[in-house]
């Protein structure tokens, strides 16, 4: 199955960490890498004012784009898009079809979360899309195999994306873990219920026996940040429903406080 993934650049650390983490997983995926940069001039992209941009000469960006190809192991396209980051991804998706997108997330510790404004946020608001955000702080880009999956027990379907985060399960190997958080025991939802919606999704057919883990928290996000902790875990998948993403109060969902504060890279996949 050929794949590409599609990694955005802005040559600062969190994005080199991206970078070292999408060149590892490309190996046993068989993909190569589509190498963006994007050139944020427009006066309302949301990161203009906080220093995270870079303001490359044009001659500057292209020797940096060449340095960083030429110094992968895998099969690699550079290019460089204009404007705003999710409409330039956009773009770049409806050309190559990437099994994901892959970015870093930079330190944002010093900032109330409803003062980030992060280029993943406005991607899956803007063009919901498989996306794998690697944080700053990642030492370790070994390639993930104990794999832990959230999800609130709903039944949900992947869609047309189904076929390529199976291909990425089961080229990694990966142990999965289902994960339920429960405000309480007894509750409508149960890990049983979670359990059957990932396997009826066809993701964990050769990935068998599949584990499950209950955390019972008032707080999913909460839940989940708990349970994803390094010693246990390599990654979280969050199945992200299209409401989570698309409302008002998007900073304050699930997908939105893990992948601003997870310790582990978050694999997002919108529902359909």
């Amino acid at each position: 199955m050929a794949t590409s993934l599609l990694i955005l650049t802005d040559f600062f650390q969190a994005s080199n960490r991206a970078l070292n983490y999408a060149t590892n997983l490309a190996g046993p995926l068989g993909a190569r890498l589509v190498l963006l940069h994007v050139r944020r001039d427009s006066v309302l992209d949301a990161e203009m004012f906080t220093g995270q941009l870079s303001n490359l000469s044009k001659e500057a960006m292209d020797l940096a784009m060449n340095s960083l190809a030429e110094g992968l192991t895998v099969p690699v396209v550079a290019e460089v898009g204009h404007g705003r980051v999710a409409f330039a991804v956009a773009d770049a998706v409806s050309r190559h079809q990437p099994a994901l997108i892959v970015l870093g997330r930079p330190d944002y510790s010093g900032t109330p979360d409803e003062l980030v404004q992060t280029t993943s946020l406005d991607i899956l608001r803007t063009s919901p899309y498989p996306m794998l955000v690697v944080p700053h702080s990642i030492v370790d880009i070994a390639l993930p195999k104990r794999i832990l999956m959230a999800v609130d027990g709903e039944a949900f379907t992947l869609g047309e994306y189904a076929g390529s985060i199976r291909h990425i399960l089961t080229s990694l190997q990966c142990e999965l873990t289902v994960l339920h958080v429960a405000p309480e025991t007894g509750g409508h939802q149960t890990v049983a219920d979670a359990l059957s919606s990932v396997l009826q999704t066809g993701l964990a057919v050769d990935l068998q026996p599949v584990y499950t883990r209950t955390v019972l928290n008032a707080s999913p996000a909460d839940g989940i940040l708990a349970a994803a902790t390094p010693d246990a875990y390599d990654m979280v998948v969050l199945v992200a429903r299209p409401r989570s993403f698309l409302g008002k109060l998007f900073h304050h969902s699930v997908t939105a406080q893990v992948l601003l504060h997870s310790p582990l890279p978050v694999l997002v996949v919108p529902a359909k």
